[in-house]
């Protein structure tokens, strides 16, 4: 007969680990519980799915940083949830990972506490009204509940850090500083053997992690996702696979473009001090220092808000420049509608990594913000990974896009992205303004200038649906005769002169005629969008006053994108200042002048120019 006995999960107090019982476990000669995998999947394993019988605990794992400056290594806490298999039979198992500033709770949000955007460009803004302290929330053992139906009956262990200064994690949080980087680093070290974990925040006995095999992946979406990318450019040993999923990989990209002064869409006027706020959930005996310290020494004092040039307070907090450790395998996820952390943040990182060799894949959908790989994509990424199954997995195609009006779940496969077959398109303008002018990709000479005025009061989507108006210029191609498919970064240099010193400069590819969806700022009519300042056009980190009157050369990327462009439609280039969902809003009036024959757009199109052509001259034969 077999024996029983209850099990509890594991709980902590200040100072000791208890037991207790809970739950039955077989023993005396049943056959021990271990992870199970079909065609290169972890399946769910009965045995690890009641989670009555997982084992919950507490700690605190001690960085090699003292953040706060109170003379003592800052300790993160860290929660664990794992079978409890892992303490009755033995059993060791990988880790799934999650790291965030959010799990303590967050600060008040509002339009009072953001800056305020409407003021001239160059002013110094007024200040910003701080966030109240943020109050923590939830209780011990657990920080979060998040992942754990997913990982833990598929035969893995997942394990929860509070991010520095947040939730019971000690230390001050930094916005992309490098604390946020060796902050899980140093989990990972405890996981794998080489750094140490304690019962207490200030207490010397320890915390022992016997259960992990030494392999370790991460996983986590925006701020969330970001903590996996910054973990893995310490290139801490154990950490061998990660999948980030709309991360912020640069704050200046968050918070600027090309020199100009942009905020992410929905949080007009937010930057990164109001982040630091927001998140600030941690030790009250040490807030006000970190308050100093952090935001108001460092980030006030660095951030430049005034000319939004990129200097070395934003490379500190741009992770393309600390790529050269980095060795765990990358599945990025992101979304070409994304105006939130924007699809360039994994693009730009997923291009360095191919370059590195670093196995990569990336999965990209149509909606906005999040939205993981499917399950069957990241079990397999972590079943190769983590408990080292070779399924092929690296084999496998590199990039999967969900195609428009499918589900989530069944991307489409390539060979990569951008689809190796895409090439570079040059379009050209004529004239047409105020109402519209050409987009073609035969120039036509001496098509001359066009003005527009800059009016903050009309929104983008507005500008693209009029059909005449001085507030933005715009040029169309003739309808598509068959469908086009885009795929890659789009780029445009643009001529142009303004009639003052600085100007907000916003570009927006849609296609027309407009139909509005179910969210008017995620429709399917725009296509990608950009901004620059036109004071940047020589570099990013050293913007100049324009000379009014004056011509100048303005070249960017817009954001990347892959769509598929539906016969029927128009591609619009519309060319504008102020866009009123991301920009300062300067006094209207501001006058723009496109130099028409010295302004071109490239188009990343599947097919290249011959695939273009073919649609528009059988569009032209229709008429």
């Amino acid at each position: 007969m077999l024996r029983r006995r209850r099990f509890f999960s594991i709980f902590t107090h200040f100072g000791a680990v208890a037991f207790a019982f809970v739950g039955s476990v077989t023993s005396g000669g049943a056959e021990p519980a271990v992870p199970v995998f079909k065609d290169g999947e972890a399946q769910v394993v009965k045995a690890f799915e009641d989670s009555d019988y997982w084992i919950r605990h507490d700690l605190w794992v001690e960085t090699e940083f003292d953040s706060d400056d109170d003379g003592k290594p800052d300790r993160m806490h860290v929660s664990v949830t794992r079978p409890q298999q892992t303490e009755t039979e033995g059993l060791k198992l990988p880790v799934v990972y999650v790291s965030s500033p959010y799990f303590a709770g967050t600060g008040k949000k509002g339009q009072e506490f953001f800056w305020d955007v409407r003021h001239e460009l160059g002013a110094t803004p007024p200040e910003r009204k701080h966030v109240p302290g943020v109050e923590r929330k939830g209780s011990r053992p657990i920080i979060s509940k998040s992942h754990v139906k997913e990982w833990v009956p598929r035969g893995y262990i997942v394990v929860h850090s509070s991010s520095p200064g947040t939730g019971l994690s000690q230390g001050c949080p930094t916005v992309g500083g490098d604390n946020e980087s060796l902050a899980p680093k140093a989990v990972v070290d405890w996981l794998c053997g080489r750094a140490h974990g304690y019962t207490t925040p200030g207490g010397d006995e320890e915390v022992v992690a016997h259960w992990c095999t030494g392999k370790v992946g991460m996983t986590g979406t925006s701020y969330n996702g970001t903590i996996p990318l910054a973990a893995a450019t310490t290139g801490v040993e154990g950490l061998e696979a990660i999948i980030p999923v709309a991360p912020n990989t640069s704050y200046y990209h968050y918070y600027r473009s090309n020199g100009l002064i942009r905020h992410p869409f929905g949080f007009l006027g937010e930057d990164i001090d109001y982040l630091y706020d927001f998140i600030h959930s941690g030790n009250e005996a040490r807030r006000d220092h970190c308050d100093c310290e952090v935001r108001d020494n460092q980030m006030l004092a660095g951030f430049d808000r005034v000319s939004g040039d990129y200097n070395d307070f934003w490379a500190g907090r741009d992770y393309l420049n600390d790529l050269e450790p980095l060795k765990a395998a990358v599945l990025m996820a992101h979304a070409f509608n994304d105006w939130n952390v924007v699809p360039e943040h994994s693009v730009r990182i997923y291009e360095a990594l191919k370059a590195k060799g670093v196995p990569a894949q990336a999965f990209f959908h149509q909606g906005g913000h999040g939205g993981p790989p499917p399950m069957k994509m990241m079990n397999r990424w972590f079943t190769r990974y983590l408990h080292g199954v070779e399924n092929d997995v690296e084999k496998d195609p590199r990039a999967w896009i969900v195609r428009e009006n499918d589900e989530r779940e069944k991307p489409t496969s390539y060979d990569d992205y951008p689809n190796p077959a895409a090439s570079p398109v040059s379009f050209h303008l004529a004239a047409g303004a105020p109402q519209r002018g050409q987009l073609t990709t035969d120039p036509a000479a001496d098509q001359g200038t066009e003005t527009l005025v800059d009016n903050f009061s009309f929104d983008g989507a507005s500008l693209a649906q009029a059909e005449w108006t001085k507030h933005r210029l715009i040029y169309v191609t003739p309808k598509l005769s068959k469908s086009v498919h885009l795929s890659g970064t789009p780029h445009i240099s643009i001529r142009l002169a303004s009639n003052k010193p600085a100007a907000n400069l916003s570009v927006w590819l849609v296609s027309l005629p407009w139909t509005e969806g179910k969210d008017s700022k995620i429709t399917d009519n725009i296509i990608t969008r950009g901004w620059a300042d036109p004071q940047n056009h020589q570099s990013i980190t050293d913007g100049q006053p324009l000379v009014p009157g004056d011509f100048y050369d303005v070249r960017f990327d817009l954001q990347p994108d892959d769509q598929v462009i539906p016969k029927g439609q128009q591609i619009g280039l519309m060319i504008f200042s102020s866009d009123r969902d991301f920009t300062l809003w300067p006094d209207p009036g501001t006058e723009i002048t496109v130099d028409l024959d010295a302004t071109s757009l490239s188009l990343p199109i599947v097919g290249g120019k011959e695939a273009f052509t073919e649609a528009e001259q059988e569009s032209a034969e229709a008429k």
